[in-house]
């Protein structure tokens, strides 16, 4: 179920015939959508760049504009390391101005970039570096600290050192972000979720995202243990939404190391299947956090060998019918083109992007 030669769970590609076996039509067409979270990358013969995101923003929902988080693709090959990864940026951003060329919705209206954090305030260049490079598009940073200390260095992909949102060079690294007036998308596994909470609580004025509900991890001893991770789930949810400084992205269902299947099937799942299998932890989240600090993602291409597009976000569309078009809006858009400021930079009444996100 995802293990490559060395052992390690590695996201499956997408298989194009087995995707095209789903045609349920789209619904609710008109509702606006912000994709919150999506990559772009060229991963082991599979590209997932401007033609293939285009081919799914044209699958019939209303998407206006889509959120790239960094996923180590384009990264310079010359000049200092730690600059690097600002190759990425640049190559996104003229993803950007060839969407635009086309006529097409933003891609990558906002780009979420990595920089190094443990430089500790040096991240500053490499912050900068990617705002020249990203041409007002640079909303973020993303830094992943994924570890869990059941799973061998390796069996995970790029596993992370021990304890790094307590790290002191760290937490100068996000300091860092905060100076740029930036946000941070958090990249953990839900066993960390606490150290979250407390990272959350030394940075009050730092707008965090906890990315794909906190990964939950369903491979390995962690298979079919469902019940009891929801529920130690539930009670670090809850305690982290007590922080106001932290949204959070629903979706990553699709990630091989959660335990996603889908792709086992002789054909994908339809709407009303990952609705039902996704319903407690969308309503918990939801429950939680409130609309205004919840926003759903779709984490293509990763979950793109799970399911569909237009799949996807029918789902999503499902487990929200009882919702008020208030609520519905926020979740679907309003809450990230307000986070990642795809909006003014400045609310109606003036307020900062820091006001915004600490009094939604």
């Amino acid at each position: 179920m995802g293990l490559d030669v060395t052992g390690r769970f590695r996201y499956p590609p997408p298989n194009p015939a087995w995707l095209a076996l789903s045609d349920e039509p789209v619904t609710d067409p008109a509702l606006p959508i912000v994709d919150a979270h999506h990559h772009l990358w060229e991963q082991d013969g599979h590209p997932y760049l401007l033609d293939e995101i285009a081919a799914d923003l044209a699958s019939g929902h209303a998407v206006s504009a889509t959120v790239f988080v960094q996923a180590h693709y384009g990264y310079r090959t010359g000049g200092p390391a730690h600059l690097a990864p600002v190759g990425e940026t640049e190559k996104v951003a003229a993803i950007a101005r060839a969407a635009a060329a086309r006529g097409q919705p933003e891609v990558a209206a906002a780009i979420v970039a990595f920089a190094d954090l443990t430089r500790g305030s040096a991240a500053d260049e490499v912050i900068a570096a990617h705002a020249a490079a990203a041409e007002g598009r640079l909303r973020g940073i993303r830094h992943s600290v994924s570890r869990d200390p059941n799973f061998p260095d390796g069996v995970v992909l790029r596993p992370a050192p021990e304890g790094l949102l307590g790290d002191p060079a760290y937490r100068d690294g996000l300091r860092a972000i905060s100076r740029a007036g930036l946000s941070y998308d958090a990249m953990l596994y839900n066993c960390q979720i606490a150290e979250l909470c407390d990272m959350a609580d030394a940075l009050p004025s730092l707008p965090i995202v906890l990315d794909h509900i906190g990964c939950i991890l369903g491979v390995g001893l962690y298979e079919g243990r469902e019940a009891e991770l929801f529920a130690r789930w539930l009670l670090d949810m809850a305690d982290l939404a007590r922080r106001p400084n932290v949204s959070v992205k629903i979706g990553g269902f699709g990630m091989i190391v959660c335990g996603a299947r889908w792709h086992e099937a002789e054909q994908p799942p339809s709407s009303r299947q990952l609705a039902e299998a996704w319903r407690p932890y969308v309503e918990t989240c939801i429950d939680l956090f409130g609309v205004e600090r919840c926003m759903f993602e779709s984490n293509f291409p990763v979950d793109k060998a799970m399911y569909p597009y237009r799949t996807l976000w029918n789902a999503f569309k499902r487990l929200t019918e009882g919702a008020s078009a208030d609520e519905r809006t926020a979740l679907f858009s309003g809450t990230a083109t307000r986070f990642y400021r795809l909006a003014p930079r400045s609310g109606a009444d003036g307020s900062s992007l820091h006001e915004q996100v600490l009094h939604a």
